[in-house]
Order: structure tokens, then C-alpha cells, then sequence
């Protein structure tokens, strides 16, 4: 059997993520379409590259060889491909705070292994950016609704309370997920992380000041016009003149995700997606 790119591309996920869970979501294969195509390699090179249970992946010693050969293979045809194709810089699009240093990293990383540069762009709207092309993936806090378009869950975090400095609120030095509904809530319906669904239907806040902007969000809360929640990072980053941020406890985590068009993917934002899985914790 000759060894194909799809049989590279699938073990190399594989075996960087050490699990097929998380390699089949990257890829956006289904798990089992996965583990045909690992045995169909391990099949046509007559040798056993992964030791695997239902608990655990782990590489051999003949898959840490070939996973250290693959990746150089890979990432210099990725390469080839994108200079041909003369793709020089990668556009990605954030709404509001992109977690650091986590971002810093990644873009180093990227930058370091492809030679080409990284532009960060803020976009209010992210899913018409993608749609339209005026960044090549997304940086995220909630699911995009664009037709064709997949995402990858990079990491969770903590939420954090934001409340105007001049309220009385802002003296406690920490609240309940429960309590904090029990104030106006104000939400950035375009690009925040909080939905009044995300609280259980005998919890949910009574009164919601809508906005369609992080920049509108901090005022609103500024001017004591409710209460929001945040992503810690959020909060680590920047905190904005009038506005606190507080430890909330039994919130649910807000999470981060990477987005793209598959039908859009080129050799440069492959190469950005496996930079930002391979960091999918938070420093």
C-alpha cells in the first residue's frame, strides 16, 4: 500500500493530541472513519505505530521516529504549498481581548515554524468576516452561525463578574453564578460569551440590557446599567476605568474556540489550527 497524505495528516493528529477524540474533531472526520485509516497505515508499514486502549494513547518507539519524520514532511510541504500559492500572512479575527499570553504564543509558534506573519484584526461581526474573507479563521466565545463553516474547542476558563466600580456590588469580593442574575445582566449578543440560557429556568435573570458590541458591554457596565460575566481572561488582560471584576463561583465555564471555512483552508491556516491545538491550555 502506498502511504498517502490523509494516512500522515491522521496519525500525525493523532499522535501530537495523544487521543483520537481529539484528532477526529481537528480533522473533522468521524472516529471510527479515523481508526480505519491509522490501521490501513500501520497495515502498509507492516509496523505497530500506536499502543492504544480505551483509556490511553501512547507512541511506540517506531511511531516516535515516524511522527518526528512526518511532522518535518509535512510542515515543509505545507510550506512549498503556501509559497507557491503565494500566501505570505494569515489574518485572525477576535472580537474583544484575545487570552494572553496564550495568543502571543501561538502566533510566535506559527510564525516561527511557517516564515510567514500573523495579523490580529477585531471584527464586531466575526461570522460575516469569515464568510466574507476578511480573516482566514476566528478566535471565538461562542458558536458561528456560517453555513460550512467548523470549529474547535481550544480550552476553557473560569468567568468572572463584571460590575460598575461605583455600585455597591463592587465591594464583595465574590458572588454566585445564581446571585448575579438576580441583577439586570447585560449581554453582548454578537460576540459575548454569556446567554441568559446558560442559567437554569428557575435562575434566570428577569431583566437583560442587550448590546451588540464589547465596547458597549464595558459601558453599559460602567454606568451601572446591569451586571456581566466575563471570561478571566477578560478581566487578567484589560480592566476598563468604572468597571470591577469579581470571582464568581459556580458559573459555567466560558469557553474558547478556533473557526474556519474547511472549504477555505489553505496550507497557511492549516498550519495556525495544529499551532493553536497543540496550545490548547492557557499559561
Amino acid at each position: 500500500m502506498d502511504v498517502e497524505l490523509r494516512h500522515l495528516r491522521a496519525f500525525v493528529a493523532v499522535a501530537e493530541n495523544l487521543s483520537f477524540t481529539a484528532a477526529s474533531r481537528l480533522l473533522m472526520v468521524t472516529q471510527p472513519a479515523l481508526t480505519r485509516t491509522i490501521q490501513q497505515l500501520e497495515q502498509g508499514l507492516e509496523v505497530r505505530l500506536l499502543e492504544r486502549t480505551s483509556r490511553s494513547v501512547r507512541l511506540t518507539d517506531a511511531g516516535r521516529e515516524f511522527l518526528r519524520r512526518s511532522q518535518v514532511l509535512l510542515r515543509d510541504l505545507d510550506l512549498a504549498v503556501a509559497e507557491a500559492r503565494n500566501e505570505r500572512s494569515l489574518k485572525i479575527g477576535f472580537s474583544w481581548v484575545p487570552p494572553t499570553p496564550w495568543v502571543t504564543e501561538v502566533v510566535e509558534t506559527f510564525e516561527e515554524t511557517t516564515g510567514a506573519s500573523a495579523r490580529l484584526m477585531r471584527r464586531d461581526d466575526l461570522a460575516s468576516a469569515l464568510e466574507r474573507g476578511e480573516v482566514d479563521v476566528a478566535l471565538v466565545r461562542h458558536e458561528l452561525t456560517v453555513p460550512g463553516a467548523t470549529s474547535l474547542v481550544l480550552f476553557n476558563e473560569p468567568r468572572v463578574a463584571a460590575v460598575s466600580s461605583r455600585s455597591a456590588l463592587a465591594k464583595n469580593e465574590r458572588y454566585t453564578w445564581n446571585e448575579l442574575a438576580r441583577h439586570p445582566l447585560v449581554i453582548n449578543t454578537a460576540s459575548g460569551s454569556t446567554r441568559v440560557d446558560l442559567w437554569d429556568p428557575a435562575h434566570r435573570p428577569e431583566k437583560v440590557v442587550e448590546c451588540d458590541n464589547y465596547d458597549e458591554w464595558i459601558a453599559l457596565i460602567a454606568a451601572d446599567r446591569g451586571v456581566g460575566a466575563t471570561a478571566l481572561s477578560a478581566a487578567s488582560a484589560n480592566t476598563p476605568a468604572g468597571v470591577t471584576f469579581i470571582a464568581l463561583d459556580e458559573a459555567p465555564p466560558a469557553s474558547l474556540r478556533l473557526a474556519w471555512l474547511p472549504s477555505r483552508t489553505a496550507a497557511l491556516t492549516r498550519r495556525f489550527i495544529e499551532a493553536a491545538a497543540a496550545h490548547s491550555r492557557p499559561r
